[in-house]
C-alpha cells in the first residue's frame, strides 16, 4: 500500500504541467476579453444606462467566464465559474458604471473597475473548487486587478470614451498575467483531475 501511494504521488507529480506552461495558457486567455466586449456591446450597445450595464455586463461575463474556464486547465468547474462570472460581471458593472454616471475619465474607469471587482470577486471566489486555499484572496484582489485593467487600457490611449463593457487587450493581458500568478498560488495545477479532487489526499482518489 505504501509503495502504491508513493508511486501514485511520483506519477502525479511527473504528469503535472509546469507552472510556466499553465501560467502562459491562463495569460493567453486574455483573448477572450476583446471577444467578450464585442459580444456585450453587440447585445446591449454602449455602456450608458443601467439596462445596458446589466445585460451587456452579463453577456461579457459569460464569454469571459467561458474563456477563463477553458484557460484554467480543468482547475475551474465551468458549471459554477461561468454563471458566477456572468452574474457577478452584470451586477458589478451595473453598480460601477452607475456610480461614475457612465463617465470615462481615468479616475472614473478606475473606480468603476474597483466597484465591479467588489461584486465579481466574491462571486468568482465562491465558484472556486471546495479545496481552494485562502479563496478570500481572490475576492480581495479582483477590485484592484479590474481597476488595473481599466487603468492600463486608458493609459494605452484606447478610445474608452466609446463606453466599452470591458477594458481592452492591453488591460486584459495585464489582468490575466497578474491574476494567473494568484490563481497558481491559490489553486496549483493537479493534472487532469476534476477541480474538486485536486487537493484530496492521494489515497482517497477514485
Amino acid at each position: 500500500m505504501t509503495h502504491t501511494r508513493t508511486d501514485a504521488r511520483i506519477h502525479a507529480k511527473a504528469s503535472q504541467p509546469s507552472f510556466l506552461r499553465t501560467w502562459l495558457i491562463w495569460t493567453a486567455g486574455f483573448l477572450a476579453f476583446p471577444l467578450a466586449g464585442i459580444a456585450g456591446t453587440g447585445v446591449a450597445g454602449r455602456l450608458d444606462s443601467p439596462s445596458a450595464a446589466l445585460l451587456g455586463g452579463g453577456v461579457t461575463g459569460l464569454v469571459i467566464g467561458a474563456g477563463q474556464a477553458l484557460a484554467g486547465g480543468r482547475r475551474l468547474d465551468p458549471r459554477r465559474w461561468i454563471p458566477a462570472t456572468a452574474i457577478g460581471m452584470g451586477l458589478g458593472l451595473g453598480l460601477g458604471a452607475a456610480a461614475v454616471d457612465y463617465q470615462t475619465s481615468l479616475a472614473d474607469l478606475a473606480l468603476m473597475g474597483v466597484l465591479t471587482g467588489l461584486v465579481l470577486g466574491p462571486a468568482q471566489a465562491a465558484a472556486l473548487p471546495r479545496h481552494t486555499r485562502r479563496r478570500w484572496a481572490w475576492a480581495a484582489a479582483l477590485p484592484v486587478l479590474w481597476s488595473l485593467g481599466w487603468t492600463v487600457t486608458t493609459l494605452a490611449q484606447i478610445q474608452v470614451d466609446e463606453q466599452f463593457m470591458i477594458f481592452g487587450a492591453a488591460g486584459a493581458l495585464t489582468f490575466s498575467a497578474v491574476s494567473g500568478l494568484l490563481l497558481h498560488h491559490l489553486l496549483p495545477h493537479r493534472g487532469g483531475l476534476h477541480p474538486d479532487q485536486a487537493h484530496a489526499p492521494v489515497g482517497t482518489r477514485a
